[in-house]
């Protein structure tokens, strides 16, 4: 059992830059797999990430070479650098171990155009 605190959204215009971060606690996080989500309103939360314990990371095949995700074990946190943002990116942002626990609130990304 996990409890995980997102944050780091707001609003950016198109092409714009943030940094969204996500604590988590209640397990030993350095061998957590941990990916980020998001879900658009009417929509169906999707995947957008993924960070492997022992280093490797997956790819929603839209946000390739935009998106980059990272960890710091020591902070037990989870990282989403989220550059050359697009209208399409807006969404709540999650994140969640593998396998999947109870959701948090997720943060809100907003990209005007």
């Amino acid at each position: 059992q996990v409890q995980l605190v997102e944050s780091g959204g707001g609003l950016v215009q198109a092409g714009g830059s943030l940094r969204l971060s996500c604590a988590a606690s209640g397990r030993t996080f350095s061998s957590a797999n941990m990916g980020w989500y998001r879900q658009a309103p009417g929509k169906e939360r999707e995947f957008v990430a993924i960070s492997g314990y022992l280093g490797s990371t997956y790819y929603l095949e839209s946000v390739k070479g935009r998106f980059t995700i990272s960890r710091d074990n020591a902070k037990n946190t989870l990282y989403l650098q989220m550059n050359s943002l697009k209208p399409e990116d807006t969404a709540v942002y999650y994140c969640n171990a593998l396998p999947l626990q109870p959701w948090g609130q997720g943060t809100q990304v907003t990209v005007s155009s």
